[in-house]
């Protein structure tokens, strides 16, 4: 059978052209079909009713069509401009003469003309291909007109029913599909059950099938989306991995921008307005799993782009601050790229939000205390209750997490200081969120804290201090401390921390050298006494024991001395390069007179402080935050070098 389609005066009609004129039209929606009435008759139940009663009906039909004809003509003798109108009737009239035409409506038909086509097909022994997107349709189709075995063998509802069981349901691709197809089919697919039917499918086998048919779930709508994941939560045999990855792929097949990198979305999936977008949204967050699970599927990345994508379409409150608890769980996975979420609220000035990013920071400080609190009353309970004590402390960041949230917080404060926007307690504030413990060094918030102070020229004192201050120079490498002791940038006062304390870390770093190679002779001296030390031996052993632990007791307190002695020298050479910093800030300042030849570096010192308390009330170490004094410590490093010598019976 071959089709052909024309424009009529009410609308779009198709013909089957087997020869034979048509003698029943179908109207389907704002489609007409002409076809016949016998190949129908005998496939569907309803179609056969519905002719049968217009057949009883039809003298009186015909009868009243030839008045309505009749007067018609005359009225068309007078007016042949409403004849030329009406040439569809003047056909009806001509078919009329050959055959009665009769006439039903199907204005509420499942799937509309292009599902009745295929019917018609069947009807007249065409082949149908049946599918995942048109079994639906067929089905609904089929139970609409009563095509079933009771009125004929081999019928489209016993087919369509076949094909979804055997194929359809079979595997969860297919059943996603056939799903999608039912949204438009309601409630006839909701009576049919095919609906819950699908849902099932997919819920049962979506642990066992391969992930490939993830993406499938993009073409679903929101509502039996839910129905989904649902029924996945509902049942026990579901695995987390696989109810989080159909909640990924649904919300990077609907949600657009989700991804910087990969800006895709499915051709098949819905063109949704920005209303509905947040909407969708709003259901993938509350689907998120309640526990923190293994990252490798809901990934920082994935949750912080939500994040993103949720201040871009103004979502809940409660949509963004789970999101944000959701992203602290995962904050160790993430990547500087990940954190910056730009501010797309007039509110704030800066260009990201960085209230944001110190609010999930936060978020995993508190989950890092509740776990610390967990494993701290651990041992208190019950043995009962051990198991779950340890199961809740098992989600705790580890050290190591929390070291690698420091260095990504250092490297967010790099990226946000050139922000001209950014006032300095905001930027003070998220860097001291951290606890020390989360910077093994503090080279990051130092490289921070430069870029801040190059893109703020102009900070008051007060506010380069406090900026300064979130840098603990006892922290620093090497080469961040030679950098930080030629910045111009830094403050006077930091930078003599910073020289104080590279200088103390080389004095531990000679101190450990002295030690190792002291120590290393000995102890293998020791190993070869115990490896050809006779069994019966024990009491000239503990005796050689008492001598060993005597003679490391007496190299201790030789190192002592050896480092008392550098601490006390090198603290004299920073007491004199403070003079000389006062005196070379006394000429600047035009405030100084001619230097007098020091007799000796104390008595200089002691002079020049007495000068210095004569011509200002506070001295240059309380401004500067100097607090260096040379009799101090000459006179602590004496006693202490004393009260080591005497316990160990030694003169200093």
């Amino acid at each position: 059978m071959s089709s052909a389609r024309r424009c009529a005066a009410r609308g779009q009609a198709w013909f089957c052209t087997t020869g034979l004129p048509s003698d029943v039209v179908f109207e389907v929606q704002d489609m007409s079909f002409h076809l016949h009435k016998f190949p129908l008759m005998s496939k569907s139940r309803k179609i056969h009713r519905m002719l049968m009663e217009q057949e009883e009906e039809h003298p009186a039909l015909r009868q009243r069509r030839r008045r309505e004809g009749g007067n018609a003509g005359e009225e068309g003798a007078s007016q042949t401009e409403i004849e030329e109108a009406e040439e569809a009737e003047e056909e009806e009239e001509q078919a009329t003469e050959e055959g009665h035409t009769y006439c039903i409506a199907f204005p509420d038909f499942p799937g509309g003309p292009g599902t009745f086509e295929t019917a018609a097909k069947f009807c007249y022994g065409v082949r149908v291909e049946l599918t995942a997107w048109n079994v639906g349709p067929l089905r609904c189709a089929a139970e609409y007109l009563e095509m079933t075995e009771e009125h004929a063998e081999d019928n489209l509802a016993a087919r369509a029913e076949a094909y979804l069981e055997q194929t359809v349901l079979r595997h969860p691709g297919e059943a996603t599909k056939a799903l999608n197809s039912c949204e438009e089919l309601l409630p006839h697919a909701e009576e049919l059950g095919i609906v819950d039917r699908c849902v099932e499918a997919i819920a049962v086998l979506s642990s066992a099938a391969s992930r490939s048919w993830f993406d499938d779930l993009a073409v679903l709508g929101l509502p039996m989306y839910k129905r989904v994941m649902a029924a996945m939560a509902a049942r026990a045999d579901v695995r987390t991995e696989a109810r989080e990855s159909c909640l990924v792929s649904y919300a990077k097949g609907t949600i657009p921008g989700l991804s910087r990198s990969m800006r895709r979305r499915l051709a098949s999936a819905p063109v949704s307005s920005e209303v509905e977008q947040r909407e969708l949204l709003e259901a993938v967050v509350a689907s998120l799993p309640t526990v923190k699970g293994s990252g490798r599927v809901v990934t920082a990345k994935f949750l912080f782009a939500l994040l993103r994508t949720a201040h871009i379409l103004r979502a809940s409150d409660a949509a963004r601050a789970a999101l944000e608890r959701k992203a602290a769980s995962q904050l160790e996975h993430a990547t500087l790229e990940d954190v910056l979420i730009p501010s797309y609220s007039g509110a704030t000035e800066t260009l990201y939000d960085v209230d944001c990013v110190e609010r999930v920071v936060r978020h995993f400080l508190a989950e890092e205390e509740l776990g610390e609190a967990v494993a701290s009353t651990s041992a208190a309970i019950t043995e009962e209750a051990a198991a779950a004590a340890t199961t809740t402390s098992a989600s705790r960041p580890s050290a190591v997490a929390m070291v690698h949230v420091g260095k990504l917080v250092d490297s967010y404060l790099a990226e946000i200081a050139s922000d001209g926007n950014l006032k300095p307690a905001k930027f003070c504030e998220l860097a001291l969120a951290l606890p020390d413990h989360a910077r093994v060094y503090d080279d990051g918030v130092y490289r921070a804290v430069d870029i801040y102070l190059k893109a703020h020229p102009r900070l008051t004192a007060e506010e380069r201090d406090s900026v300064c201050r979130l840098v603990d120079c006892r922290k620093l490498t090497v080469e961040a401390c030679t950098h930080a002791a030629q910045n111009e940038r830094l403050p006077l006062r930091a930078v003599l921390q910073v020289l104080f304390f590279e200088q103390l870390q080389l004095r531990r770093a000679i101190t450990g050298t002295l030690l190792a190679s002291s120590g290393a002779p000995q102890a293998r001296h020791h190993r070869h006494q115990q490896q050809h030390r006779p069994s019966s031996a024990a009491a000239r052993h503990a005796v050689d024991a008492g001598e060993a632990w005597r003679s490391a007791a007496v190299q201790d307190s030789q190192v002592l001395l050896l480092d008392m002695d550098s601490t006390r020298n090198r603290v004299q050479e920073l007491e004199r390069e403070c003079s000389s910093m006062k005196r070379a800030i006394k000429k600047i300042d035009g405030r100084g007179s001619a230097a007098a030849s020091p007799r000796s570096a104390d008595a200089g010192d002691a002079e020049e402080a007495a000068a210095d308390g004569s011509s200002r009330p506070a001295s240059w170490r309380s401004r500067y935050g100097c607090k260096f004094s040379s009799q101090v410590c000459d006179s602590h490093a004496r006693n202490v070098v004393a009260s080591q010598a005497s316990r160990m019976g030694m003169s200093p």
